[in-house]
């Protein structure tokens, strides 16, 4: 391994993926050289945002929606035995019957609240995993860019995986009728979208980095548009 290899570990050592005599190599490279040392806490603070997506609470409110119709619901007494001599039939009156429809309407509530954490947590681990196979490539390397008006654009290539990860952070606050586009584009400057953020973002980029020589982030109405409003907030070449 050449000096200049060295500088292509940052993403298996995040993950741990060095084996000990190169991870050993590689923090000695790391007291020597800042931008390497950089490189590596933004990847890791990249990895961290993804794996606390994994894990969703559930929202504050929903125990106590739930408890509060199942103590609105009366408790059926001990089931007798049935005398057939004395039938007795169960008449439910107006109030148990929303009783007990608002306590299926509440665990019907979680129920989709569950669905919807279970996706998200899914949608974050398939993320996470993408992330990993990007910066786990031989071939993967680094670049930055700086935003106008502030802020930090890193994208994580390979070649090899035909992936990237797009990581943009301390961005200014734009106004409500405003939100980021985020581009590639081909040494032609011909532009293909890659997705629109509100703010701060980790996004795994799939089939988007062949051919490709620039990463542009622009600032458009709501929705996107079709082609960049110039000028970008940022140009960041990828080689």
């Amino acid at each position: 391994m050449t000096d200049s290899d060295v500088h292509t570990l940052t993403g298996p050592y995040v993950l741990d993926a060095l084996p000990e005599d190169e991870r050993t190599r590689f923090e000695a490279h790391l007291a020597e050289c800042s931008f390497c040392t950089t490189e590596v806490a933004e990847l890791r603070q990249a990895a961290v945002k993804l794996a606390t997506q994994v894990s969703t609470p559930p929202p504050p409110a929903l125990k106590a929606s739930v408890m509060a119709a199942i103590n609105d619901v009366r408790q059926l007494p001990p089931q007798l035995p049935v005398v057939e001599s004395s039938p007795k039939v169960r008449r439910f009156t107006r109030r148990s019957m929303f009783a007990l429809a608002a306590a299926a309407l509440a665990v019907a509530a979680a129920g989709g609240v569950a669905v919807d954490q279970y996706q998200d947590r899914t949608a974050a681990e398939r993320a996470n995993q993408q992330m990993a196979s990007v910066l786990a490539q031989p071939d993967a390397h680094t670049v930055h860019g700086t935003v106008e008006g502030g802020g930090q654009a890193t994208i994580v290539l390979s070649t090899k995986a035909d992936k990237s990860v797009v990581v943009l952070r301390d961005l200014p606050k734009l106004p409500a009728d405003r939100t980021w586009q985020l581009w590639m584009m081909d040494p032609s400057n011909k532009a293909t979208s890659i997705g629109l953020a509100t703010g701060d973002i980790t996004q795994v980029v799939n089939g988007s980095t062949t051919g490709m020589a620039t990463f542009g982030l622009t600032i458009e109405p709501p929705g996107g548009s079709p082609t960049p409003t110039l000028p970008a907030a940022a140009v960041v070449p990828l080689t």
